[in-house]
């Protein structure tokens, strides 16, 4: 299998977060399941909006629009697991993380997300708040 073209984050050079694989993770093969994989970006995800755009997440309105999940090898219990995220674009309403699941230091999964910031009083897309796009693009050396 060729390499995927887009880079994606390492623990070392992206916010990352450690994550602890629970028995209830696991399937009949003794594997992480499938859609753990998700709660694992989940994870990396919500930490990251509440330390780098400072998101008071039981406050603020997003919605994921879209999630891509590419499996390289499984994650059994035991072994050290890591989550990296960086934010890749920041468009008017929405923005693309990217995301790279890491076991034992080798990467099982990646995946990529677009959110929709939402108005919460109409549940339709708003732009991102200034101070929120202003934090991530500084943060990632992107244009705000």
């Amino acid at each position: 299998m060729s390499e995927p073209t887009t880079a994606f984050p390492t623990p070392d050079d992206a916010f990352s977060v450690d994550v602890q694989v629970r028995y209830q993770d696991l399937d009949t093969l003794e594997h992480v399941n499938n859609a753990v994989y998700v709660t694992y970006f989940e994870h990396a995800r919500t930490t990251y909006l509440e330390t780098v755009a400072d998101l008071d997440l039981e406050t603020y309105s997003f919605v994921v629009a879209d999630l891509q999940v590419t499996f390289e090898r499984p994650i059994t219990m035991g072994e050290s697991v890591v989550a990296a995220v960086e934010t890749t674009g920041l468009g008017d309403s929405s923005w693309t993380m990217t995301y790279a699941v890491y076991a034992d230091g080798e990467r099982a999964a990646t995946g990529e997300t677009t959110l929709v910031n939402l108005d919460p009083e109409t549940n339709r897309s708003a732009p991102v708040p200034s101070t929120i796009r202003h934090r991530i693009a500084e943060y990632e050396g992107l244009e705000a």
